[in-house]
Order: C-alpha cells, then structure tokens, then sequence
C-alpha cells in the first residue's frame, strides 16, 4: 500500500493525499505541493500512513518540499493583496452592472491563478469582466459560481445553537440532509427551526440520524433494534406497568409513567410490551 500524508489548504476543507516523497513532511507542517491548480500552500493534518489503493485518487502527486518562513511570508502577502484584489472586482461588477455578489478571492501560492468566488440567482455572463481583471491582475482568472451552502463555509458565521458554523469549523464535506431526518427525529418541521442562516436544511440533522433507523434503511448503513418502545404505548417494567412518555436513543432508555407523579427511566432491553406480556 502506498504512503500519503494528508493536507488541507482551508480551513474545513476536504483533505488531499500526497506522496510524502522523502521531504519529511508530518502532522502540523506546513508543505509546498502543486495540485490542478497551480502550486499550493497547505498544511499537514494527517500524518505518513499507508492507504489502500481504492482510496487514492490517482497519479498520486508528491509534496515538492517542506514549507518555510520565507513561504508563510509570502502567504501572508498573498492575503492582503487577495483583500486588494476583492475592492477592484467589486468595483468593475458595479461598472458591468452584473447581478452578483462578490463572496471571496483566493490566490494560489505562486499567484499563477485568481479564484474569484460569488453568487447569483442565475446564469451570468462574465466574459466582460474576464477580461478587464486579466488586464488588472495579468494573470489567469477564474471566476466561480457557488451556492448558498458553501457561501456560509466561507464566510462562517454563528448557527442557531450558538455556536459556530460547523461547515466552517470542521465539516470537509457537505452531506446529503432531507426532511425525513428532521420526520424520523421528531423535531419540529417549521422550516425556520430546521434550517441554518444559509437556508437550507441543518447539517446538524445527519449526526444523530443513524440512531433514528429500523430494520437497516439503507441510508446509514446501520441497524437498530426494531423493538424501540413506542411514544404513548402501556409497557411492563420490573417495577411495573406504565406507559411510554418519553425516549432516549443515545442512551437507550425510555421514560415510563407509572403513576401521575411517577415516571421512572427504564433501559429498552428491560421493557415488555403489555400485550405480549400477556402472552408469556
């Protein structure tokens, strides 16, 4: 099996493997590496391992050197002039007229491209635009349409729980969130309660999805017990018989009321159903 280390170029963003090639590169470095791009900065968040062949997106390409300061300079460099770079195409847009909303500019390391990032409701021809940054910068431009989604990746921001975003913390990827997960989870369905400050669906709704399903659904690839109580239904427990008010999945209990002013927590495997109770 081939040895990669993995590096990430944004915080939050998905991780590539190269070839450590000799350089020495470990977690926590800072690593020199040419991509589809153009020549990257990035930093080393997984150490030399050995991967298997299915997981690597081949040609595996090769770190060309460890980074140094003289690098992060020129990193930082890089950034003020990003903030320039941003101003200028904010106002060639205001001079084309265009209906887009300028999100970020990002230049890769050796300044062989400009990535400008923005959003629209629709189509919008560029072209124009192109040309006149070109003239500016004398360099490749791209420019690149994005989504409501990874428009909060970028620009971060503070969720509904207050806390900060986690596409832009720790998610590398976005995952599929649908309407069930909020159905299956009981949670309320007012589009305002489920959904982040991009507007769509939570992210959020995916991490306790698995603990939701029966029988294996298919989509997480993980099988729960079908003999989950059930909200409402009488049961019998070892200290008697109540109904089901309330249940834990990440704890796998449920609350039973035995009495109007007695409801205890009982583990699922020590409750019986009522109506097979009376057949045992």
């Amino acid at each position: 099996m081939p040895t990669v280390v993995g590096i990430r170029f944004k915080k939050a963003s998905k991780i590539y493997y190269f070839d450590p090639a000799e350089t020495g590169v470990d977690k926590g470095d800072f690593a020199i590496v040419e991509t589809a791009r153009g020549v990257e900065y990035g930093e080393v968040v997984i150490g030399s391992r050995e991967v298997a062949e299915e997981n690597i997106i081949a040609p595996l390409k090769p770190v060309m050197r460890k980074a140094t300061e003289q690098d992060a300079a020129k990193v930082a460099e890089n950034k003020v002039r990003e903030r320039e770079a941003f101003n200028i195409c904010l106002r060639k847009i205001k001079n084309h007229g265009l209906p887009m909303n300028l999100i970020d500019v990002e230049f890769t390391f050796d300044v062989n491209k400009i990535i400008f990032y923005f959003t629209a409701e629709g189509r919008i021809d560029f072209r124009e635009l192109v040309k006149d940054l070109a003239a500016v910068f004398r360099t490749r431009i791209e420019l690149r349409q994005i989504g409501v989604r990874d428009e909060a990746k970028l620009l971060g921001g503070i969720g509904s729980c207050g806390r900060p975003l986690c596409c832009a913390t720790f998610l590398g990827d976005f995952e599929p969130v649908s309407i069930r997960m909020a159905k299956d989870q009981n949670l309320s369905l007012n589009p305002t309660k489920i959904s982040g400050i991009c507007g769509r669906l939570m992210c959020c709704l995916k991490y306790e999805n698995h603990m939701y399903c029966k029988n294996s659904c298919g989509g997480c690839g993980r099988r729960e017990k079908a003999d989950i109580p059930k909200m409402g239904a009488m049961v019998v427990t070892p200290l008697g018989e109540g109904k089901v008010t309330g249940i834990n999945r990440g704890q796998r209990t449920a609350s039973v009321q035995l009495a109007p002013d007695n409801i205890i927590q009982v583990e699922w495997d020590e409750i019986v159903d009522a109506s097979q109770a009376d057949n045992i």
